[in-house]
Formats: C-alpha cells, sequence, structure tokens
C-alpha cells in the first residue's frame, strides 16, 4: 500500500482533483436547471407544470450509465450523421458535466420546488398585496427563506453527485474510480488500489457530511 502511495499518490490526488471539478462543474449547471424547472413546477401555469414534471420523471427514470453513454456517443452521432452537422464531438469532460447536470438538475428541481412549497403561502400573498409582480415577490421573498431549508439538500445532493462521478469511467474521464484502474493494470495490487481509493472518497465525503450538518443546526437555530 505505500509503495502506490509513493509512486501513484500524486496522480490519485490529482484524479481527486478532477474528480471533485466534475462534480462542481456538474452540480452549477444542475442549479441552473433546477432551478429553472423548479419555478416551472410551482407556477399557475399547466403546461409549465407537465414540461417540468416531464423532465424531471424522464431524466430520474434512466439509469446515469445509460445517460452518459448517450450523451458521448449518442448526441454526436445524432448531429454528425441524422442532422448532417457535421464534426461535432464531445470531451468526457463535456459529456460527463452535461450527465452530472442533467441527472442531479432533476433532483435538484424537486429540492427546490419542496423549499418553495415549504414556505407559507402568506408570503407571497402579502408580497403581492404590496404591489409587488409575481416574480419579484418569488426573488425577493420567498426564494430568500427556501433556501434557507434548501441547503442541507442542497449539500447531500452535491455528496451524491460526488459519488455518481465513478460511473463515468466508462466514457474515459480520468476522475479516481478510473485512474484507480489504471494503478491497479500497473501494480495487480487489487485490494490496496481500491481500499486507498476508498479512503479518499471517505475523507471527502464525511467532510461535507460534518459540513451538511453544521449548516442544518445552524438553520434550525438561526444563522
Amino acid at each position: 500500500m505505500l509503495r502506490i502511495i509513493d509512486v501513484y499518490g500524486e496522480l490519485l490526488l490529482k484524479a481527486m482533483g478532477q474528480t471533485l471539478l466534475l462534480a462542481l462543474c456538474g452540480l452549477f449547471f444542475a442549479c441552473i436547471l433546477g432551478l429553472i424547472f423548479g419555478l416551472m413546477s410551482v407556477v399557475k401555469n399547466r403546461p409549465c407544470n407537465i414540461i417540468a414534471r416531464i423532465f424531471v420523471d424522464a431524466i430520474r427514470g434512466v439509469p446515469m450509465i445509460v445517460l452518459a453513454y448517450f450523451i458521448y456517443f449518442g448526441v454526436p452521432y445524432l448531429l454528425n450523421t441524422i442532422m448532417k452537422i457535421g464534426g461535432v464531438t464531445l470531451t468526457a469532460l463535456q459529456a460527463g458535466t452535461a450527465c452530472l447536470a442533467l441527472n442531479c438538475g432533476a433532483y435538484m428541481a424537486e429540492i427546490i420546488r419542496a423549499g418553495i412549497e415549504s414556505v407559507d403561502k402568506g408570503q407571497m400573498e402579502a408580497a403581492r398585496s404590496l404591489g409587488m409582480p409575481y416574480w419579484r415577490s418569488m426573488y425577493r421573498v420567498v426564494l430568500p427563506q427556501a433556501i434557507r431549508t434548501m441547503i442541507p439538500s442542497i449539500i447531500n445532493q452535491f455528496i451524491i453527485t460526488l459519488k455518481d462521478t465513478s460511473i463515468l469511467s466508462v466514457i474515459g474521464f480520468p476522475e479516481l474510480v478510473n485512474t484507480a484502474k489504471n494503478v491497479l493494470a500497473n501494480t495487480f495490487m487489487s485490494f490496496q488500489t481500491w481500499a486507498i481509493v476508498a479512503v479518499m472518497y471517505l475523507v471527502i465525503i464525511q467532510t461535507l457530511s460534518v459540513l451538511a450538518k453544521h449548516l442544518e443546526r445552524r438553520l434550525k437555530h438561526g444563522l
């Protein structure tokens, strides 16, 4: 085990950095998608509600590995062969980010919807009675209160997204699991290699879990 750390430790740390980068990129775009579809699911507009529900159900109903293959291989094929655009390729980072953003975005939409619905309806009614438009009332009054209840769930979703990056080794992204496979191919030390990877994941995820619990306690008592 010490030999692996000595020879491949820097490579594994770099792969951990790539894993965190991919998870952060995915979460960033997931928050944007989640906000859009989360708001669409709570507005009093049936077509918007239906579109949001279709997005959430469709993405959550597809295994992430299938989604990764579809984006990495299927989308370029669609654009190059069927739509005749030509020359379109996706890097593993681009495809991985899109995959995580879509997958995580569907869950973020539900988190945001639940957060908005947790705010007393009287808050929106009071803002509207003061003459504020609907979207301004949502932005200035409802969302700031909803975010307080959403933060722990968002951090937990980030933890899930971080673990889901391991699936993207199937499209060749140099995240931690894919790099560990290369290390294993060179060392043939299966137990030691995966033990090191497990500890690296455990340290990061436990740190985020402690942060989530700390924020949850702070929010309960008021920041």
